[in-house]
């Protein structure tokens, strides 16, 4: 394969060292950049509630530079809409938005849709200030739920 673009994150899993002081100084150095380099590459699984958290993504659609992504969960109790806090024209673009959500005893996927009602389903969308939801006719009733939102900055 050619022009690959993840070949950064890979660490080697064994590694001579030399006995002389200063090459194992030279080794160390790269070894480090190499480890922080990886460290950084991978997902970050943190999913916090009250402020967004950087996901550790990297996202080049723009003008081929990196862009980061953020991630931010919500919970709810009710259908009212909820204030989610992002300015919209500081992002690119949402990358990802989904949830779940119970009646008090099955468990449902929550779509991140249009501002038009699914029958059958309850969803959501984003408008400049709030997450918006939806159910349409036949939707299961709901106690409680979480939605994540993931979007790409702009800058």
């Amino acid at each position: 394969m050619n022009n690959i673009v993840n070949t950064v994150p890979y660490i080697k899993t064994s590694r001579e060292f030399p006995a002389d002081l200063d090459q194992i100084a030279v080794i160390m150095t790269r070894t480090y950049i190499e480890v922080a380099a990886s460290i950084n590459a991978r997902t970050i699984g943190i999913f916090p509630s009250n402020r967004p958290a950087i996901t550790g993504e990297s996202w080049y659609f723009d003008k081929n530079q990196r862009q980061q992504s953020f991630r931010q969960v919500y919970s709810f109790t009710t259908t009212a809409s909820i204030p989610h806090g992002i300015t919209l024209t500081s992002i690119s673009t949402f990358s990802r938005g989904f949830g779940a959500y119970t009646d008090g005893t099955n468990w449902y996927g929550l779509i991140f849709g249009s501002n038009v009602a699914i029958v059958g389903q309850r969803s959501f969308y984003v408008d400049p200030t709030n997450i918006v939801f939806l159910a349409g006719a036949g939707a299961p009733a709901l106690t409680s739920g979480i939605v994540v939102l993931e979007w790409i900055s702009d800058a």
